[in-house]
């Protein structure tokens, strides 16, 4: 998703696009992978002295809810990315600095076989490890 179709997406959805949620959807959009909270408070301070985690967690929460991001879980921590609406795909996430990969295969054909007679509404498949960048620091 690009910051356009994010604010037209706020915009219908009836929420204001303040400078900050500006500020917040181009740090995801600049960010190659999954970013915390933590991470967009330390670039958000740099404009906004003594923005409030409330702040950030609230406005985080409200792009999830509308689509505009994606979440993830990585070593107890929620992570959060622009979501990718251009076509159905599933990522490896590097569990240290967060950069992700897509993955064109999809595993739900397979287990589509295996549910037959259930309704599936939804699925989400991540593989975790690291990226060939942070393997190589490990050596």
């Amino acid at each position: 998703m690009k910051i356009n179709e994010a604010i037209e997406l706020l915009k219908q959805k009836g929420y204001k696009t303040t400078g900050k949620r500006k500020e917040i959807l181009t740090f995801f959009d600049n960010a190659d992978g999954y970013r915390t909270a933590k991470d967009l408070i330390q670039h958000l301070e740099a404009s906004y002295e003594g923005i409030s985690f409330d702040t950030v967690y609230r406005n985080l929460h409200l792009y999830n809810q509308v689509g505009i991001l994606e979440t993830t879980e990585l070593n107890g921590e929620k992570h959060f990315r622009m979501n990718c609406t251009h076509h159905h795909h599933h990522h490896f996430i590097c569990r240290d600095c967060g950069k992700t990969k897509e993955i064109e295969v999809c595993p739900m054909d397979e287990v589509q076989h295996s549910l037959a007679g259930y309704s599936i509404e939804g699925h989400k498949f991540e593989i975790y490890g690291r990226c060939p960048g942070c393997r190589l620091a490990l050596t």
